[in-house]
């Protein structure tokens, strides 16, 4: 994973001031209007979760304000994050954590996100785990409105940069597909105004479709 130190950063106030904030980690939960990329899964017969992974990811990579971190305690902008996310397999209780490296192809990722799946053998490989990723889940069998996740509340979560990103069942609404799409961000890197141009960004990738 490559990277650049970021010297002139425009929010360096905003920064300082969630710094001083224990727990800097908000949530927002929007609905997101999935009506091509649902037909474009089933006309392709991809996986709906890989996909959905495939696009947020993405539109989160082509916002850069989700790959801002800290590297040896200084900010830094990644030129893109890897996706991490929860699997399970048919009829078993136990999920597993699957991370790989983010490839801009949505027919190669759901090809190498469902190879990966399949060989892995633990619950999750810590070798491939550090701060570049997203951390991605589904309850499909809920529908979802808004959905919190596990920190370690140590001195060190401020720096934490990882977004996580969840949502749930799908709905057909007066013809339309849509779903609720959940995620936490640290307000130390990201305000209202990127989550918007993600959401913005993500939109367009689907309406393109």
């Amino acid at each position: 994973m490559s990277y650049q130190y970021v010297d002139n950063y425009p929010r360096k106030e905003i920064f300082d001031f969630f710094s001083n904030v224990s727990n800097p980690f908000y949530m927002v939960s929007f609905k997101l209007d999935i009506t091509k990329l649902h037909e474009f899964v089933k006309a392709n017969s991809l996986s709906f979760y890989y996909t959905m992974i495939y696009f947020i990811n993405t539109a989160l990579n082509r916002t850069s304000a989700f790959r801002y971190c800290l590297k040896d305690g200084k900010l830094a902008l990644l030129d893109k994050r890897d996706p991490s996310f929860t699997d399970i397999r048919k009829d078993e209780e136990c999920f597993y954590i699957v991370t790989m490296p983010f490839v801009d192809d949505v027919f190669e990722f759901n090809r190498l996100a469902k190879e990966k799946s399949a060989k892995q053998k633990c619950f999750i490989d810590y070798a491939s785990e550090c701060d570049d990723l997203v951390y991605y889940s589904c309850l499909p069998e809920v529908n979802l409105t808004a959905l919190t996740n596990e920190f370690n509340h140590t001195d060190d979560l401020k720096n934490d940069s990882v977004p996580r990103i969840a949502w749930g069942r799908f709905q057909k609404i007066h013809g339309k597909v849509e779903i609720t799409i959940s995620m936490e961000v640290n307000h130390r890197f990201i305000d209202g105004l990127h989550i918007s141009s993600f959401i913005k960004e993500l939109e367009r990738g689907i309406e393109k479709l």
